[in-house]
């Protein structure tokens, strides 16, 4: 499936340029892109999406001033919606957040404010955050997946193509299981300038089994496919669902760090539970 045209007309766009680092607050900076250009692609309409969830973002270079000028550090987590209008691009977002190091705030509940009213205003749909200060760093250990997962990436199989195609997709039987399957094999690459993103992908059903092979090449195939980790997830929600037909399916997506962000897309059916928010070990 070929990868949605990102507009060429706005020459703000920050991504594959060299930038300048900000030296002073500015939310202009923050550069929103339609999720329609993604959806618009696998037929998907806003008004009708199949599915819930949201994009949870952290930020690991978050740094202000205190009112008398000390430098302050702390993550932050930010959930967007999954019926927002736009995604933000991820390095207007990081220059965004280093526009913040000079700027001073009063307390963190006042820096939390004036983020998320800028994301909100990006995004075009209220935004959930949290800023986990250095005192709860110890709160946020990493997270690998139990015995009641399985994985994918130990079989002995070919794999052959690397472009996405749903047509690999096989049930296993016509018995009905719940099952939950990961893999750390997951690769796109960004739309724009082409550098690899990697990335856990971790799948839980519902319904008739899905064959692991297959599932796996699927997957695989994702290894040249030039996309945002927003839109990739959502193709792959939405050709599971078409050719393996599950009664529950939740797919989350955990990529490692570029730029000092992390980006995990979640999208499920609406009876599913939030997957595990903790960061993989190799976030």
């Amino acid at each position: 499936m070929k990868s949605p045209e990102l507009p060429t007309h706005d020459q703000a766009l920050p991504l594959g340029k060299d930038s300048r680092y900000p030296s002073h607050y500015d939310p202009s900076l923050l550069y929103p892109i339609a999720r329609s250009l993604g959806r618009d692609a696998i037929g998907l309409s806003a008004n009708s999406l199949p599915f819930i969830g949201w994009d949870l973002w952290r930020g690991y270079e978050l740094s202000w001033l205190n009112l008398n000028g000390l430098p302050c550090t702390a993550i932050l987590k930010v959930w967007v919606p999954a019926t927002s209008a736009n995604i933000v691009e991820s390095k207007s977002f990081k220059l965004y957040l280093n526009s913040l190091n000079n700027e001073r705030f009063s307390s963190i509940h006042s820096l939390q404010e004036r983020i998320e009213a800028d994301i909100d205003a990006a995004a075009g749909a209220k935004v959930k955050t949290q800023i986990i200060t250095p005192d709860r760093f110890n709160q946020e250990p990493v997270s690998e997946p139990g015995q009641d997962s399985k994985c994918l990436d130990d079989q002995d199989i070919s794999i052959n193509e690397y472009e996405p195609n749903p047509n690999l997709l096989r049930l296993a039987s016509d018995k009905l299981i719940s099952e939950s399957v990961f893999s750390r094999l997951l690769k796109s690459n960004c739309p724009v300038t082409g550098q690899p993103d990697w990335g856990s992908l971790h799948i839980t059903y519902r319904g008739r089994a899905i064959d692991h092979a297959t599932l796996l090449r699927y997957i695989v195939s994702f290894r040249q496919h030039q996309g945002f980790h927003e839109q990739c997830v959502e193709q792959m929600f939405c050709d599971i669902m078409t050719h393996c037909q599950p009664q529950s399916l939740s797919i989350y997506a955990r990529y490692t760090r570029r730029g000092g962000m992390d980006i995990n897309p979640w999208r499920a059916t609406p009876d599913t539970a939030e997957p595990n928010l903790l960061r993989s070990a190799q976030q």
